[in-house]
């Protein structure tokens, strides 16, 4: 079983940066592919980015690419997802998935991941 947690969203201005954050258990994280998902109101779950791994392969959604950085540091279980130029419309739920394989592409389907967190809110004003 593998618990994420996630951190790191809140309130902020659009054109502002934040880091969220996802802490997992498990003592095999270095073989994880993980992947940030959100959801905004009324809308399904999208994907937006992930990362093998190895840490070689990190895909991005065209929405967030050139603005968010996916990275991990295995010594503490934990990944990231640096967020730059926010917008209005990155305003969402952003959720930590986790799927325990050593795959060297990491996937941006839902259904691939096998473990997710409870989600954090992050909101962009205009």
């Amino acid at each position: 079983q593998v618990q994420l947690v996630e951190s790191g969203g809140g309130l902020v201005q659009a054109g502002d940066s934040l880091r969220l954050s996802c802490a997992a258990s498990g003592r095999t994280f270095s073989s994880y592919v993980m992947g940030w998902f959100r959801q905004a109101p009324g809308k399904e779950r999208e994907f937006v980015a992930g990362i093998s791994w190895s840490g070689r392969n990190t895909p991005y959604a065209d929405s967030v690419k050139g603005r968010f950085t996916i990275s991990r540091d295995n010594a503490k279980n934990t990944v990231y997802l640096q967020m730059n130029s926010l917008k209005s419309e990155d305003t969402a739920v952003y959720y930590c998935a986790a799927r325990p394989d050593y795959a060297t592409i990491a996937s941006t389907l839902l259904m691939n991941y096998d473990y997710w967190g409870q989600g954090t809110q992050l909101t962009v004003s205009s």
